[in-house]
């Protein structure tokens, strides 16, 4: 399958309306295909919907999107709604993420329950139904075990049809086999502890990584060439001996293609080898002050 490689930046924050607009039509002008934002309740980072459509007013072609939308925070028929909006006012540039909630510090602050993991993925999973639900043509009923709708019928429906495409990140089995049932976009990630405290540092490593590529494969069956693969590239560069990210040592994810190390020429060589030999072809900047470094990448190997 002829899998082109895409490129995406996460972008928090910026000091007014300009900035923000400045830094979504840079993006765009060095070839980058979508401006992505996180979710969480603590921290210095935007709102998701608004971040999106300002992002999305300054460009023309860049696409919005999120990394990712926590749906413990809100009820899938308000972000159906929501999402549907920024996909028509953006013409179809909507690529939305979803993911469970998983950082303990959002909850605890703001007052939320941490469920354990396997609740979380089981009302996803309910969730993303809803959603493809309400995105459909007529009235949408459902009974399930965390969400009940009856006979709704929404509007606007989304520029793109069915959806709008959509993104799950995870690295945990469980997860994984959903994005492979589920998403268009697939951002293999770290496995988090359970108590929402980082990721877990047992799950590092290019064997896990390899292993989660086969879980998607298996689970996804007849619709795996139909699925981007991706993944998010945490440290860029000359890493320092036992700088940390996330919570995690970054040695362990040296082979794989969350850290690159090396020449701009490494940097290209090995991204070439993780799409041709692995089939990643979407990699998402996950801090803006690489940038400036992985720009002139994203200019040689963007749509190609």
């Amino acid at each position: 399958m002829d899998r082109p490689f895409r490129f995406a930046a996460v972008v928090r924050e910026a000091g007014s309306a300009r900035a923000w607009a400045e830094k979504a039509r840079r993006l765009e002008g060095s070839g980058f295909d979508a401006l992505l934002v996180p979710d969480h309740l603590v921290g210095p980072r935007f709102a998701p919907v608004a971040a999106m459509t300002a992002a999305a007013c300054a460009t023309t072609r860049l696409r919005v999107g999120t990394l990712v939308f926590a749906n413990d925070f809100r009820h899938p028929a308000v972000l159906a709604k929501e999402a549907a909006t920024v996909d028509l006012l953006s013409e179809g540039r909507l690529e939305l993420g979803l993911g469970t909630g998983w950082m303990a510090a959002d909850y605890t602050r703001a007052g939320l329950e941490l469920r354990p993991p396997g609740v979380r993925v089981d009302r996803l999973a309910e969730a993303i139904t809803v959603l493809k639900g309400l995105w459909s043509d007529g009235p949408f009923t459902i009974h399930g075990e965390h969400y009940r709708i009856t006979g709704l019928d929404q509007t606007p429906k989304p520029w793109r049809r069915p959806h709008p495409r959509l993104l799950l990140g995870g690295g945990g089995p469980r997860m994984l086999r959903l994005a492979a049932r589920e998403a268009d976009v697939i951002n293999l990630g770290m496995r988090v502890r359970a108590d929402g405290t980082g990721p877990d540092g047992t799950d590092g490593g290019l064997a896990a990584f390899l292993a989660k590529i086969d879980t998607v494969r298996r689970a996804a069956g007849d619709r795996y060439d139909r699925i981007e693969l991706g993944t998010s590239v945490q440290q860029l560069g000359v890493r320092k001996k036992g700088e940390p990210w996330s919570a995690a040592d970054s040695s362990r994810q040296d082979e794989t293609p969350q850290v690159l190390l090396g020449t701009r020429q490494d940097v290209v060589d090995k991204l070439r080898h993780w799409r041709d030999a692995h089939d990643l072809s979407y990699f998402v900047l996950h801090h803006e002050r690489d940038l400036d470094a992985f720009t002139p990448v994203v200019e040689e190997l963007a749509g190609r």
